[in-house]
């Protein structure tokens, strides 16, 4: 493959929508790297270049480096940003959980005017509910002049996760009574609500009115919904049976969802059954060897407990490495994980933790003084 700066030789004399097809493509075919080297040298730069890189950014999950590509385009290149621009960089927000960021791009849209329309509606609806501000996806909900469906899936989606079962099912009817016709996305969001606030014939009847009122064939989300709904509430024997009636293969989330039923209601046969299929689909995920010999543990099973331990170690499996997270802070995402070194500020970082160790450490000691 020729290399990014060979490229930009050929094209200083092209125009701006050759460079732009040129990074766009690159972009969609993962090759990240080659469109910045293109993008960087750029003779000029118009709204689609500018935006080709927000998106490629984002459909290759790089939100961080869209939304410092947004702030670049306003800030430097002098650009204003189009409605697509938006609901992408309002998107990123989102799957970051930058909240003050998140706010901040909302601000930006009011200030220039742009209108609130079903597609930087639906955006603002999703960011603010997976920042953790139902009540902002609210009002910006209520105040959409048009909803379509992805309007009315961002709402129930986020009162969903937030707990409010109740009232996403009430979201749902409303929906209905505007002659909005919900899909598959919509009662996987429903379902999920009742998985969480454990409503298990509300959830049965949704399900059925999927099929029954609405054609839509449950698929695999679907199905994972009802077996963790049935499984939670201790009904295991009901999500087996379901599963069984698939009339396809269950998924690893399928069954991991069972087995999680399982360790909650102690019910360590069908825990076995689930555990068999998982090590088939997903033999080198550690935690469900870790819910196996917890549930061993717990029955003083210590031979099986020796057994799983044993086939970890031959296989070489080590427990689940931590999660990352991230903090906003002057507009930059800064990525961090336990024990991680890799930040340019990592030496200050453990400086400060160890006098605020060394500060614990002495107010504990006068506590116990007294």
């Amino acid at each position: 493959m020729e290399s990014a700066s060979s490229l930009a030789n050929q094209m200083q004399e092209k125009n701006v929508g050759t460079w732009n097809c040129l990074i766009d493509g690159y972009m969609r075919s993962g090759n990240v790297e080659v469109a910045e080297s293109l993008f960087d040298q750029m003779p000029v730069k118009d709204i689609i270049s500018w935006t080709s890189m927000i998106k490629g950014y984002s459909s290759n999950k790089r939100y961080r480096e869209a939304i410092s590509v947004f702030y670049k385009m306003t800030e430097q290149g002098g650009i204003v940003p189009d409605e697509v621009t938006m609901s992408t960089v309002i998107s990123s927000c989102a799957h970051l959980g930058v909240l003050d960021v998140g706010k901040e791009v909302h601000m930006y849209t009011v200030q220039n005017g742009f209108v609130l329309d079903v597609y930087i509606g639906s955006a603002l609806v999703d960011m603010y509910s997976k920042c953790g501000s139902l009540n902002r996806a609210l009002v910006v909900f209520f105040n959409l002049p048009e909803k379509n469906l992805f309007c009315w899936n961002s709402i129930i989606e986020g009162l969903a996760a937030h707990g409010y079962a109740r009232e996403a099912m009430k979201m749902l009817g409303k929906m209905e009574m505007e002659s909005v016709k919900p899909n598959s996305v919509t009662f996987v969001s429903v379902l999920t609500a009742c998985t969480h606030a454990g409503l298990v014939e509300e959830g049965r009847k949704i399900y059925r009115s999927m099929s029954d009122e609405y054609s839509i064939l449950p698929n695999t989300e679907h199905y994972g919904c009802m077996v963790a709904l049935f499984s939670k509430a201790g009904l295991i024997q009901e999500a087996l049976g379901l599963i069984e009636s698939m009339e396809f293969e269950a998924n690893a989330v399928i069954w991991g969802a069972l087995l999680d039923g399982c360790r909650l209601h102690k019910n360590l046969e069908i825990a076995e059954i689930a555990f068999n299929k998982l090590m088939v689909l997903e033999p080198r995920n550690s935690g469900y060897y870790s819910l196996l010999i917890s549930m061993y543990a717990g029955e003083n099973r210590w031979r099986d407990v020796a057994e799983v331990r044993g086939r970890m170690r031959e296989l070489g499996i080590e427990k689940i490495c931590p999660g990352a997270s991230w903090i906003e802070l002057d507009k930059r995402v800064h990525l961090f994980a336990a024990a991680d070194r890799s930040h340019s500020a990592s030496d200050e970082v453990y400086l400060l933790l160890d006098a605020i160790y060394d500060q614990m450490g002495l107010a504990q000691e006068t506590e116990y003084a007294y």
